[in-house]
């Protein structure tokens, strides 16, 4: 049985790309370090912050509202690297 949200491995795999995502961004040109920079990493943390929002829930539905957001997340991010990459 899961106790904690970080047993999760989607939340795991989240982790792992909000370190990478911050890590590649770092070379980004200067001028986007508040434009997509910011934005892409912010999709990125929001990924794993709403895995665990929905890992706290209490009822099945609110949890899976919280997943659809994380996909949501997930895809904002690989779009602004496709954007800039």
């Amino acid at each position: 049985m899961i106790r904690h949200f970080s047993e999760l491995e989607a939340w795991q795999v989240a982790r792992r790309l909000v370190l990478e995502v911050y890590r590649a961004s770092n070379s980004f040109p200067p001028e986007e370090v508040y434009g997509m920079r910011r934005q892409i990493r912010n999709a990125a943390t929001s990924i794993a912050a709403n895995i665990a929002e929905g890992f706290g829930r209490y009822h099945h539905k609110d949890n899976l509202r919280f997943l659809y957001n994380a996909r949501g997340s997930l895809a904002e991010a690989f779009g602004g690297l496709e954007i800039l990459g």
